[in-house]
């Protein structure tokens, strides 16, 4: 995931300038599934009235907003804009089932967590294309089949991080090129046992977690 580090390539703007601020906030097109009876083009009850930059790096933006609440009531609002998508890949041996799990320090965090290889990507680049990037560097594995898997929001009340997940198979080893704030441990692990860590807490990784779940709910699904 796109924190401290830098993940891909990205060009430096004058992120100072606050973006222009509408009346209202339109709203934005969703590919995730709309849930029961609910539409996703529901009007907008939120009011901007004004927007700046609070803080800003190269890979995130944070704004302060003024606000009119759905209440009618003033409020404000902190957003955490992401300047790069967020990718993920299960790399999968359909051979043995198992999943190549990378072990990192989350400075974050403060702890140690294996997850699915993860980066970022521009905005205008194909997700597969960053994804299959990101793969290379961080553990040499090119090449392959891809599919994406699923789109969602990490933390949609706090930032606009999006992500994308893939699965790859058929994958071909070659030499890794992690970043100078990557120290990475690589590991292949049985899918079920994958799980399991899920279902111990021994993996917390958010985008992790919906990979593999979303892998485990097809497998399900065949079945049934």
């Amino acid at each position: 995931m796109v924190c401290l580090a830098p993940h891909g390539r990205f060009t430096r703007t004058d992120a100072r300038r606050a973006p222009p601020v509408p009346r209202r906030l339109a709203p934005r097109a969703s590919r995730l599934a709309t849930i029961g009876s609910v539409s996703s083009t529901e009007g907008n009850p939120w009011l901007r009235v004004s927007r700046r930059v609070a803080y800003d790096n190269p890979w995130i933006e944070i704004l302060h907003d003024d606000v009119v609440r759905p209440d009618g009531k003033p409020g404000i609002y902190g957003v955490v804009h992401f300047r790069h998508l967020a990718i993920g890949v299960v790399p999968l041996d359909t051979a043995s089932d198992r999943v190549l799990l990378v072990g990192q320090f989350r400075y974050t965090m403060n702890h140690y967590s294996w997850e699915i290889p993860e980066g970022g990507g521009d905005f205008d680049e194909f997700p597969e294309a960053a994804a299959r990037r990101e793969l290379a560097e961080e553990t040499g594995y090119v090449d392959g089949e891809w599919r994406e898997l699923c789109r969602a929001e990490l933390s949609n009340s706090v930032t606009d991080e999006v992500t994308v997940l893939f699965v790859a198979t058929d994958l071909q080893s070659g030499p890794a090129s992690p970043e100078g704030t990557e120290q990475l441990q690589l590991r292949w692990v049985a899918f079920d046992e994958v799980l399991a860590m899920i279902a111990g807490g021994e993996i917390v990784d958010a985008m992790t977690i919906l990979a593999m779940q979303q892998l485990a709910l097809e497998r399900v699904t065949r079945r049934g």
